[in-house]
C-alpha cells in the first residue's frame, strides 16, 4: 500500500510537471533558424517544452540543418513547435504574458527582472497557461507587441554592451524558471515530510489565484471592441490613437479582469455604441493606425 507521504510526494511532482507544461516561450519573427534551435536547447535543459513561433523567416521550414545542429538533441521541441501568423494566435489561452526587451520605452511599462520573471511565471502556471515573448534579433518587440504583455522583462546587462543573443536570454529566463520551480518543490517536499523548509529560498512571487482570468485572446477582442467604440462615439481619432490604445491596454493589464467582468465591460461598450449584445466572442480586428 502506498503511504500518505509517498502519495503526497507523487502529487507534488505531478503539480510541478503541470506547471512546466503550462509555460510557453514565444519567438517573434526570428531571422536565424540557429537561434530557434539554440532556444529549444536552452528550454529543454531546464525542463521546458512548449515553443511557439510567430512568422519565423523560414516559415514552416524553420527546422533546417542549422536549427537541428544548434538544438543539440532538442529536436523533439522543434518538431512539436507551433507556427503562428500573428502574436495573438500564439498567446491563445494564456492568463499571463511577459515580454522581453532590452529597449526602454517612451510609455513606461510595468517591469520585472529575470528573477521576477521566473517567479511570476512559476506562480501563475499553477493556475493556467502563461507565456514569455522574445522579439526579433535586430529590433526586439514592437510597441504594439509589447502592449499585448502584462510586464516588460529586462535583463540588467552591461549598458556599454547590452545586446544579448535571443538564445542566451532564453537560457537566463529558463534557468530562473527552473530555480523557482525547484524552490517550490523544496517547500512541498518539506511539507510532505513534515520537516523544516530548507534555506535559503527565493522570495515567492504572489500570483493572482483567480481561476477564471480573461485569456489573452479574450483581452485582445475586448481592446478591439473598446477602440472601435471610442472611435464610433467620437472620443478617439482613428488616425491618432496609438498611444491612447497602449495606455488603455496598460490600465487593463494592471486590472486583469476575469471573464465575467470582461463581459460586463463589453456589454457597457455595446450599450454606448447603441447596439444590443456584443458581450460575447472576439471582435474582428480593425486597422486603426
Amino acid at each position: 500500500m502506498v503511504s500518505d507521504e509517498s502519495a503526497d510526494t507523487a502529487a507534488a511532482a505531478a503539480r510541478h510537471a503541470q506547471r512546466l507544461a503550462r509555460i510557453r516561450f514565444v519567438l517573434v519573427e526570428t531571422s536565424l533558424s540557429g537561434n530557434i534551435g539554440a532556444t529549444a536547447r536552452a528550454m529543454k535543459n531546464m525542463g521546458l517544452a512548449r515553443l511557439a513561433l510567430v512568422r519565423p523567416k523560414l516559415g514552416a521550414r524553420f527546422a533546417d540543418a542549422d536549427a537541428l545542429a544548434r538544438a543539440s538533441g532538442a529536436d523533439d521541441l522543434l518538431a512539436a513547435a507551433s507556427v503562428h501568423s500573428d502574436l495573438a494566435d500564439a498567446l491563445a489561452g494564456c492568463r499571463l504574458v511577459l515580454g522581453s526587451s532590452a529597449r526602454a520605452r517612451a510609455l513606461a511599462w510595468p517591469e520585472l527582472d529575470a528573477a521576477g520573471c521566473g517567479a511570476r511565471l512559476v506562480a501563475e502556471a499553477a493556475h493556467g497557461d502563461v507565456a514569455l515573448v522574445l522579439g526579433r534579433e535586430s529590433t526586439g518587440l514592437s510597441n504594439d507587441e509589447l502592449a499585448c504583455c502584462h510586464y516588460l522583462v529586462r535583463i540588467p546587462t552591461n549598458p556599454d554592451f547590452s545586446s544579448l543573443n535571443i538564445a542566451a536570454a532564453a537560457q537566463v529566463f529558463a534557468y530562473e524558471i527552473r530555480r523557482h520551480l525547484l524552490a517550490a518543490a523544496s517547500v512541498d517536499a518539506a511539507a510532505c515530510a513534515a520537516t523544516p523548509v530548507p534555506t535559503p529560498t527565493p522570495t515567492p512571487m504572489l500570483a493572482d489565484e483567480r481561476p477564471d482570468l480573461a485569456t489573452a485572446e479574450a483581452m485582445e477582442g475586448f481592446h478591439e471592441h473598446l477602440l472601435q467604440t471610442l472611435i464610433a462615439i467620437g472620443y478617439a481619432d482613428a488616425d491618432q490613437c496609438r498611444t491612447l490604445s497602449r495606455r488603455l491596454r496598460r490600465l487593463f493589464h494592471r486590472a486583469r479582469p476575469d471573464r465575467t467582468e470582461l463581459n460586463i465591460l463589453r456589454g457597457v461598450l455595446a450599450k454606448m455604441a447603441g447596439r444590443p449584445g456584443g458581450a460575447q466572442g472576439r471582435g474582428r480586428r480593425t486597422s486603426i493606425d
